[in-house]
């Protein structure tokens, strides 16, 4: 096991933004695990306990609300910070998202900044960091 390195339990449907939101978190050194339900993500923490989740509202079969209340009234893993995906990001819908049990989320479409940023509140900060060649010499 590689110390330091944080799991991400990525829900999501959309094989798009599964490729974008995986290429990202990657790259900046994030272990990603992903389910494709509601009812796939409950399975994946029955033997994963990944630092952060990022699931999808609208998902196949159980949708990520119904997912999130689950995840949130099990003991073992109600700890666990849950992002929700969305494209309802409009304003007065974040109080409505909290509302429901996740805790924080990021709006799509998604743009790197915002989701490196929600994560990074989440579980304190990036696994490493990126490489920048400005700094790399100082």
């Amino acid at each position: 096991m590689q110390g330091g390195r944080k799991k991400i339990l990525l829900v999501e449907d959309n094989h798009m933004n599964k490729v974008l939101v995986r290429e990202i978190l990657t790259l900046q050194g994030y272990d990603i695990i992903e389910a494709e339900s509601g009812t796939d993500a409950l399975k994946v923490l029955a033997t994963e306990r990944p630092d952060v989740i990022l699931m999808d509202l609208h998902l196949p079969g159980m949708d990520g609300v119904t997912a999130t209340r689950i995840i949130k009234s099990d003991a073992r893993i109600s700890s666990i910070p849950v992002l929700a995906l969305t494209a309802s990001a409009l304003r007065g819908e974040e109080d409505k998202i909290l509302s429901k049990g996740f805790d924080g989320y990021v709006a799509k479409p998604i743009e790197k900044k915002k989701l490196l940023d929600a994560i990074s509140e989440k579980i304190g900060g990036q696994p490493r960091p990126p490489a920048d060649p400005k700094t790399a010499s100082s």
